[in-house]
């Protein structure tokens, strides 16, 4: 193998926090590294120390001379003028039959999304996270010897994770990647770096054998009762007790894993938190029946749904990115309103909701200020927790505590705003992504939090060891408008997605199409999603002149048998204008129509 960055001796501060001391690494072609700390603990500076992006205060960094390397950080690097093509697909210097004939190029296009963005659209117009899937799209497309990814997961939905672990162990190249997807880096990742204290450690394996690693660590170092709470057993025994895919190649003797967690309990008692959870909730918890939801941008992404939650159901949501996953939510928090269809709350529902966007808090208050705001105690389950004890076990340390809201990272105030939602002790929890910048010690905890809570749980998630830790049944939405229980859990749902790309079509080439193609005649993916989306609109309008034609022919007909012709003249006239309208509405479907036909 061969050694394509060294570093040697190397020190970074930042601030008044000394990141790295002394630390001595090596990046060897084909490795798959998986880099692993606490948020703040210097994972991210490593990596841009490590690729050249951040020079060392001390030490020195060298890379080969040939080395072919791309980067895919969380900065967004991208010029708003550009296309998604221009981004993507232009840098390979090919011309369009020689990228599109390309199978690695179609995979990558396909497999991160890009493909459905559309080659034509504005970089300017795309989110965040559709930004950073243009990144990853921009660098996976190259022939690299080393690809060096930051969080390359939090944009991705469950299938887009799973394509990536396939596309990465696939490809002969190097890698090291920053995640918290617990799944992802035991899937990829043949090494383990854990970054902690301006050291970093080395080990053989993924996420599997670290924790291993840390849980045998911990057996030497404690007593038995100690060994019994500590969190990085139990997250082992979970995993062993889990699916045969996660074990069926260990790299640790199974006997030892076997002998260390033979006396840990079950993750949770399901049948007592159920017993539990209604004395709290009663019959209703939260119902929809008959339901429509719209989005906002007019699309219809459920119908008549009817959908009751039990008192202490454990949901996981599954879906493609805009397959309407968080207005679902936000429907069942009655944030959202039906288009059609009855909501019904219970008597004594209180909803906790965790929602993507961040609290907008004072920046001047103290953390333990802000946690003391909601409630200075907590109930969970047959334990009492002061607002300090439950900000400690969610990775605030009594003197973190003290700091201004302001000073937070993105990680911690997210750490924060869960806090404050478990402080308010609701007995519905409704999580969108709660494992966003959450490092994986606060997972552990989070997850060992969720399975002592008695209540019920709805949990959005592309992070595949969460859903199937505290959720006991899984739903999906695939866009066709239905919400489906999937007892296969994640695989099922991965296996049908896999089945629906097949039948798919084939590949939106955007711009680059054949010479001899009337280009004023051929639609952008943007133009073609803009004429659906009126066409839905005309639709819903067509709809409604129906009925209101069909109450103004009721009226006319009672009219009729009361003999008042002025109000039947007046009814029909209203009719008259109401069919013309309608009439009007069809020619513009009729016209969009021929137009998305070409």
């Amino acid at each position: 193998m061969a050694n394509l960055i060294n570093l040697e001796n190397v020190s970074k501060t930042w601030g008044l926090k000394k990141l790295l001391d002394g630390v001595s690494l090596g990046v060897q072609s084909g490795e798959r590294i998986g880099i692993v700390g606490v948020n703040g603990g210097g994972k991210t500076t490593l990596l841009e120390v490590l690729t050249g992006i951040e020079p060392p205060d001390a030490g020195r960094v060298s890379h080969t001379s040939d080395l072919r390397m791309a980067v895919v950080t969380q900065r967004f690097l991208l010029d708003d003028a550009l296309t998604v093509g221009q981004a993507v697909v232009e840098p390979l210097g090919l011309q369009t039959f020689e990228w599109a004939s390309n199978a690695k190029v179609r995979e990558v296009l396909q497999g991160t999304g890009v493909a459905d963005l559309g080659l034509d659209t504005p970089v300017g117009q795309l989110s965040g996270g559709e930004r950073r899937r243009v990144n990853l799209a921009a660098a996976l497309v190259q022939d690299l010897d080393l690809v060096v990814l930051d969080e390359p997961t939090n944009h991705l939905d469950v299938e887009g994770v799973q394509w990536l672990a396939d596309h990465l162990l696939s490809r002969k190249l190097a890698v090291v990647v920053v995640t918290h997807d617990r799944w992802f880096l035991d899937t990829v990742a043949t090494l383990t770096w854990e970054v902690h204290d301006g050291a970093v450690d080395v080990y053989e394996g993924g996420y599997n054998d670290w924790t291993f690693a840390r849980a045998e660590r911990a057996r030497q170092a404690d007593a038995i009762e100690q060994r019994r709470q500590n969190l990085a057993r139990k997250e082992l025994a979970w995993l062993r007790r889990g699916a045969p895919a996660r074990t069926s190649k260990p790299r640790y003797r199974i006997e030892a894993a076997e002998a260390l967690i033979k006396d840990v309990p079950p993750p949770r008692d399901t049948v007592e938190l159920m017993a539990f959870s209604k004395q709290r909730q009663g019959r209703v918890v939260i119902e929809l029946e008959d339901a429509r939801i719209d989005a906002p941008d007019g699309r219809t992404l459920v119908d008549h749904l009817t959908w009751r939650l039990a008192p202490g159901e454990r949901i996981g949501l599954v879906g493609v990115n805009g397959s309407g996953k968080t207005t679902l939510l936000r429907a069942l928090a009655g944030e959202h309103p039906l288009a059609t269809g009855k909501r019904i709350e219970g008597q004594t529902t209180r909803i906790g909701w965790l929602r993507q966007e961040l609290d907008d808090l004072d920046p001047e208050r103290r953390v333990i200020d802000a946690v003391e705001d909601v409630a200075t105690y907590i109930s969970f389950g047959k334990k009492e927790l002061s607002a300090s004890q439950l900000a400690e076990r969610l990775g605030f340390s009594p003197k973190r505590q003290r700091t201004p809201v302001r000073d937070l990272s993105g990680g911690e105030r997210r750490r924060l705003q869960l806090t404050r939602v478990l402080m308010a002790e609701p007995n519905v929890l409704l999580l969108d992504e709660p494992t966003n910048d959450l490092d994986i010690d606060t997972l552990q905890e989070l997850e060992n939090l969720l399975d002592s809570w008695p209540g019920t749980l709805v949990v959005i998630s592309h992070d595949r060891y969460l859903i199937e830790r505290i959720a006991d049944s899984t739903y999906a939405l695939f866009g066709d408008g239905k919400l489906t229980n999937l007892p296969g859990g994640i695989q099922q749902y991965l296996d049908t997605r896999a089945a629906q790309a097949r039948t798919a079509g084939t590949l939106d080439l955007g711009e680059g199409k054949p010479e001899d193609v009337d280009k004023q005649s051929a639609l952008s993916s943007q133009e073609e999603r803009e004429l659906r989306k009126r066409m839905n609109t005309l639709e819903r309008k067509i709809a409604k002149e129906d009925e209101r034609a069909a109450e103004l022919e009721a009226d006319i007909a009672a009219l009729s048998e009361a003999g008042d012709f002025e109000a039947i003249g007046a009814k029909t006239k209203e009719l008259t204008a109401a069919k013309d309208a309608r009439e009007e509405l069809e020619l513009e479907w009729l016209e969009l129509g021929e137009r998305l036909e070409g």
